[in-house]
């Protein structure tokens, strides 16, 4: 169900070696939305509750609630260096749910309104186009494409375009999330 790489056994091993706790445990779990998950992984020193699921990290007990399971299936946990940054990384084929699966429901419809009758016809001139992705409790996840996708001026035109439009017509939203992969888009707008 949960598959970790030899890098990420060794340094999960390397911190319980530290003795932080005197039996320790590795709790995973998974929060947010599923399109924008939330990993946390804690040495803990926890027996296994009735909700949660005991699994052999290879040399370690693993505790994860049930919930966490079902969204963990298929998973590498891996340990990485990149960009100057270290840590633990939750490589999941269950990132997105089939194609068609629209957000539902007044929020959504809002939402989707302002998107589609202001926002993408304000960033079409740049060839950018925003899809409104999923709609968890008040926030809001979006994903950008064409000339937004992997653009440096992405992140600007989200907080200061996208989600001033958003709340200000839509003002029960509390956060708007990006969850586009910026780092496997091509810029077709400002690309040389």
């Amino acid at each position: 169900m949960l598959t970790f790489t030899e890098t990420a056994r060794r340094m999960v091993r390397s911190f319980m070696a530290e003795g932080y706790v005197e039996q320790p445990a590795l709790r995973v779990a998974v929060r947010g939305s599923p399109f924008a998950p939330e990993y946390e992984l804690t040495l803990v020193d926890d027996e296994p509750g009735a909700d949660d699921v005991v699994l052999d990290g290879g040399g370690f007990r693993v505790l994860v609630d049930r919930e966490s399971a079902s969204r963990l299936e298929g998973s590498t946990i891996d340990y990485v260096e990149r960009g100057g940054e270290v840590g633990f990384e939750v490589q999941s084929p269950n990132g997105r749910p089939a194609a068609g699966a629209a957000p539902s429901g007044p929020l959504a419809e809002r939402v989707r309104q302002v998107i589609e009758q202001r926002i993408n016809p304000a960033i079409a001139a740049h060839g950018g186009f925003i899809t409104l992705v999923d709609v968890k409790d008040d926030v809001v996840y979006i994903e950008m494409s064409g000339g937004c996708q992997g653009c440096g001026m992405a992140r600007v035109t989200l907080r200061h375009g996208v989600e001033r439009m958003i709340r200000e017509a839509v003002p029960e939203v509390a956060r708007i999330e990006d969850v586009t992969d910026h780092a496997s888009g091509r810029n077709p707008y400002y690309a040389p």
